[in-house]
């Protein structure tokens, strides 16, 4: 196979699909791998480590589509706002963070149109074969981490607790809402910072994984109506649960120097967890870090891509916290995606087999045909 790696269409992104470490394998094994000169700059991946394990170094980004039979990326088409469609040639592969629930129809159908097949790797099912393949679980992660260590930087006092001369330093109070994997990482780095932890979700059976970590859940006299999805990740619930929720919580979130929001469902816009009155009730330099701006995010005051002042509270919205550790992201991401292009192949060329589920809920289109699982409910995304 020829396998090409695109500089990344939106320039802030500082991640990169493929790093050498891993491309190296790829050429081990018989596969041509081109790389867009300078992509890997960005995540602190050269030219010459490229060109040291086999990669042709290709200037301009057209050469790397004209020469590719597989296309890899971190983010493209409905991922990139704005973003003009790619130069993918009639009957190519693109593999990589796709952007599906905000695709539209014109889209979709020029891909069909150009036959290509397309995996978008936000729709992997959440089963144990497709762990290794697992990007946003990966990406969530690393989130998750530098959320922690964002709001250590911006918090005007210490996270740990301190002896001194002087006298005792407590330690920052950090409360979590919403404990995925992004939510379970910002506790576990919080804590490891020496910060009091505290932390909350809809779905009750996370309380024994967030005590495992060392931090104390919070639980709020409330029901959700099916809390989780099949696939494990938190159900959008109606608005009077939302309602009643955010008046339990004005207590824990008053009370905490740093609050880290990490409530999204996929496809969905994020919902509003964290109200102005809330914030209003944290003291003067707290901090606020909404994983999900993206999604419109879960503070009421949060604007997506920017730190405000709201009162005497800063309120981070970050947009896209993996692409900041982006050398760590894109290993990451390169195993990632590596792994799941060899579910993909047999005996060394593409081989699309329908009746694997990892393949037909990631499969937006192919040989012609627009099949978008995630709309069609071939596949629970949510």
């Amino acid at each position: 196979m020829r396998i090409g790696v695109p500089s990344e269409a939106d320039p802030d992104e500082s991640r990169v699909a493929l790093v050498p470490p891993v491309a190296k394998k790829l050429v081990n094994t018989g596969h041509d791998v081109a790389v867009t000169a300078g992509a890997g700059t960005g995540a602190d991946w050269s030219d010459a480590q490229y060109a040291a394990v086999g990669c042709e170094i290709v200037d301009g980004r057209d050469g790397v589509f004209e020469r590719s039979d597989v296309v890899l990326q971190v983010r493209a088409l409905g991922a990139v706002s704005d973003a003009p469609m790619e130069p993918y040639r009639d009957g190519r592969t693109v593999i990589g963070l796709l952007g599906p629930y905000d695709l539209d129809d014109g889209t979709l159908d020029e891909l069909a149109t150009r036959r290509v097949s397309a995996f978008a790797l936000e729709l992997l099912p959440r089963i144990g074969r497709a762990q290794s393949m697992d990007v946003l679980t990966s990406m969530a992660s690393v989130g998750g981490y530098k959320a922690a260590v964002l709001a250590a930087d911006t918090l005007p006092s210490l996270f740990p607790m301190q002896m001194t001369a002087a006298g005792t330093i407590r330690p920052a109070n950090v409360f979590v809402v919403g404990v995925g994997v992004a939510g379970l990482q910002a506790i576990a780095t919080a804590k490891r910072l020496g910060a009091r932890v505290r932390a909350y979700d809809i779905r009750p059976a996370v309380k024994e994984e967030v005590e495992s970590l060392g931090a104390n859940f919070v639980e709020l006299d409330l029901e959700a109506t099916q809390a989780a999805t099949e696939g494990g990740y938190a159900k959008a619930q109606q608005d009077e649960f939302y309602r009643k929720q955010r008046e339990a919580m004005t207590e824990a979130v008053g009370n905490a120097d740093v609050v880290i929001t990490a409530a999204a469902v996929p496809g969905r816009t994020a919902p509003t967890l964290v109200t102005e009155e809330m914030v209003d009730g944290m003291d003067s330099g707290s901090v606020v870090v909404d994983l999900a701006a993206d999604g419109g995010g879960n503070c009421e005051p949060t604007r997506p891509g920017e730190a405000v002042a709201y009162g005497g509270v800063t309120i981070v919205g970050p947009t896209n916290l993996p692409s900041q550790v982006s050398h760590t992201a894109s290993q990451l991401f390169a195993s990632n995606v590596t792994n799941f292009l060899d579910n993909v192949l047999e005996e060394g060329r593409l081989h699309v087999d329908l009746t694997d589920e990892i393949v037909d809920a990631t499969l937006l289109t192919h040989d012609g045909v627009v099949r978008a699982p995630h709309r069609s409910g071939g596949v629970d995304a949510a």
